[in-house]
């Protein structure tokens, strides 16, 4: 069967194009691996030794697959070529090379909790407290420098910053650690390989000779140490082909630049550049919504994705009276596909923040409906929500061994296994609960501050009491201090929590804590996961990249939520956004439905939001709506025009021209650069009308008197 026989004319291009760098810009649903491993099979037909074949991609999952297909494509042969993720090739040069590196042989790879361990010994043995400095936060700090290719003798710390001066310290020790116990860690993986061919040509060269074909799946999504080590291998013959999509550039977050796949012409005179724009997943209509918002995009390749397919259904515009109403609707939706016999596996629910889930698996529960969430955890089940649950518990019960375990050092307080192991003997022979058996050492504090939380807890809302727990435990400052990522996901997820509180207020008036144990406990018992074939999709966009759905509900298209409110202000970051957006879409086969909410509860918080000025960007005859108008005259006249530059304190306006309206940006000296959403006038005096706020996170939703001395606009 000849291997061409399947392909477009654009595929078959990308394909018989050996010599030279080449660049294939793979739309969304383009068949970008079937061009990949078609390719390599095209070079070995054409006499290329397998062994000169270098293919790398993100995930070792995705290089599995790479190599059977292109073994059903060519035989054995296969075996002999490298076809790895960028750190299991970067261990194969380290393997073969260590003792350039000052390394011994039996070197060994620490994961991120044993990198971790000795940034926590290094603090200890400076007697640094831990609560202060977060070792978290300065062993993700010392990652990121180091795959930005930063060394401890090229960092500068900002002046007067006692964090990034810390990290320089740290980060020399770390190193010297790593060396001193002939280990490496993941980072090194990229690190050590462009080091070594820095320092030694001659090293550089062999595997120059060796791999003269050299082929990058998802180029858009390298990071400056992967760039930096495919052009040192590639600058000998440039026999680079790279695949990607600068429109489904997404994870700028992780470090990737998408800065290389538009530069590759710059990089490599004379490329070939190859648009793959014929989409064989999804309908026309889906395709020019697509088209539509990315388009606004100022930093792309310009490409059009076209279809073959049937034009199909427009887009389902519902414009949801509040939280509730939108999850109402979707699940209506879901029913109605489920009535009309489609499988609920086709079937998927998009969100910008993980956070967003729970409202929609509490419907599904209630509904009887299967879901599973995908690439992520059950929100009852993660742990930040689970240790809350634990104080809440213990306070009403202290009693609840169970709970006192799981939070005991949770965050860490220096109570260790031991420490537990012994109170748990003292109050087995005392019989009595744990909690009665403390009456000295750190435990003792811990009882003294669960014994303030019980005297509160009637004092107040349950909303107000959970913010008091989060505070007085160190919950929320733990995760504020990572400075992570992860983190930031914890705390969004925290302050949902006080959405669920919230939600049991308003259908019950005034209730008790006990009451409201009791209630969460009958809806994490009902969210127990069970396996089954055929249920929803849940899951944020972030990790539906590389999936496909017949259909599509794209949920929380709201300003400040999906664009997030933590872009709102660089211009780089909408544009990540709007990508997001892009492969949110683009997911879709068959149908889209998309939603937003005039009003919700998000984080505890009442929100009032417009809609996603990337519902605007889609042309108007592409959208059926199906719920209220679809921008009322209102919401016409708020401008979603972000600035075109990150502004500065003294930028902003003086008190006199004060006069703020839903949409302003604003800048507050304790909590920065914000968004108006709300205002709540007070007609007897202005000034002292109520303002509502977003912020970027932690500190979320705000709500501060209209003349507040630290506000002004910008």
């Amino acid at each position: 069967m000849d291997i061409l026989e399947n392909l477009n004319d654009k595929q078959q291009e990308a394909v018989k194009c050996i010599n030279g760098p080449l660049l294939v810009l793979a739309g969304a649903g383009s068949g970008k691996t079937k061009v990949l491993t078609t390719r390599i099979a095209y070079l070995i037909r054409k006499g290329i030794d397998p062994e000169n074949i270098l293919a790398i991609t993100f995930t070792n999952k995705a290089a599995g697959e790479m190599r059977d297909r292109i073994t059903r494509l060519v035989g054995n042969c296969a075996r002999w070529m490298q076809i790895s993720t960028f750190h299991s090739f970067g261990l194969r040069i380290i393997k073969e090379n260590y003792e350039y590196l000052g390394y011994d042989k039996n070197f060994v790879i620490f994961d991120s909790d044993d990198s971790l361990t000795i940034v926590k010994k290094i603090l200890k043995d400076r007697n640094i407290d831990p609560t202060k400095f977060n070792p978290r936060a300065i062993r993700n700090k010392i990652s990121s420098l180091k795959n930005e290719l930063i060394e401890p003798k090229d960092f500068k710390p900002v002046l007067g910053n006692p964090f990034e001066t810390l990290v320089l310290e740290v980060y020399k020790s770390y190193e010297d650690a790593l060396l001193k116990n002939n280990s490496l860690d993941f980072d090194d993986l990229l690190i050590l390989p462009i080091k070594l061919f820095n320092q030694k040509k001659d090293i550089l060269d062999k595997y120059q000779e060796q791999f003269k074909y050299i082929l990058i799946d998802e180029y858009q999504d390298t990071n400056e140490a992967q760039y930096k080590l495919t052009k040192l291998l590639a600058s000998k013959y440039k026999n680079i082909c790279c695949v990607g999509d600068a429109d489904q550039a997404i994870y700028g977050f992780r470090g990737a630049n998408y800065r290389n796949i538009l530069n590759f012409e710059k990089d490599y005179k004379n490329a070939t550049i190859i648009n793959l724009e014929e989409n064989y997943r999804s309908t026309k209509t889906i395709l020019k919504a697509a088209n539509s918002v990315i388009k606004h995009n100022v930093n792309r390749k310009e490409k059009n994705l076209f279809s073959n397919l049937e034009v199909g259904d427009k887009i389902s515009y519902y414009r949801a009276k509040s939280g509730l109403d939108e999850v109402k609707f979707v699940v209506s939706k879901i029913k109605e596909l489920r009535d009309e016999k489609k499988n609920l596996s086709d079937i998927v629910i998009l969100y910008r923040t993980n956070a967003q889930s729970r409202t929609f698996e509490d419907a599904l529960v209630e509904a009887n409906i299967p879901y599973k969430i995908v690439g992520g955890v059950n929100f009852y089940n993660r742990a930040e929500i689970k240790n809350l649950l634990a104080y809440l518990r213990l306070i009403h019960n202290p009693s609840d061994d169970v709970s006192l375990e799981r939070i005991i050092n949770v965050p860490r307080r220096g109570i260790g296994d031991k420490t537990v192991s012994n109170l748990l003997i003292k109050a087995t022979n005392e019989k009595t609960s744990m909690y009665e058996a403390i009456t000295s050492g750190k435990e003792l504090l811990f009882k003294s501050m669960i014994e303030d939380l019980r005297k509160m807890q009637d004092k107040m809302s349950l909303i107000e009491f959970i913010d008091l727990v989060l505070d007085k435990t160190g919950l929320k400052k733990s995760y504020q201090d990572e400075k992570s990522l992860d983190a930031e996901v914890r705390l969004e997820n925290l302050e949902e929590f006080k959405s669920v509180a919230k939600a049991f207020e308003e259908e019950n008036g005034v209730i008790s804590l006990e009451d409201f144990l009791l209630n969460v406990s009958l809806i994490t018992d009902n969210t127990e996961v069970k396996e089954v074939s055929d249920a929803v999709s849940l899951m944020t966009i972030h990790a539906v990249k590389g999936l496909e759905f017949e259909y599509v509900f794209l949920v929380g298209m709201e300003e400040n939520l999906f664009p997030h409110q933590n872009s709102m202000f660089s211009p780089d970051e909408i544009e990540e956004e709007r990508r997001l957006c892009y492969v949110a879409i683009t997911r879709c086969k068959k149908k889209l439905y998309i939603t937003n909410a005039r009003t919700r509860v998000l984080y505890g918080q009442d929100q009032v939001n417009p809609a996603s000025r990337f519902i605007r960007e889609i042309d108007d005859d592409l959208l059926d709506d199906v719920g209220i108008s679809l921008i009322d005259e209102k919401e016409k006249k708020i401008t979603h025009s972000i600035l075109e530059k990150t502004f500065k304190k003294q930028d902003v306006y003086e008190e006199k021209d004060m006069d703020y309206k839903v949409g302003d940006f604003v800048y507050h000296e304790t909590f920065g650069a914000g968004k108006v959403i709300e205002i709540i006038p007070n007609t007897k005096d202005k000034k002292k009308s109520l303002i509502k706020i977003a912020f970027k996170l932690p500190y979320g939703i705000k709500t501060l008197i209209y003349s507040h001395k630290s506000l002004r606009k910008v």
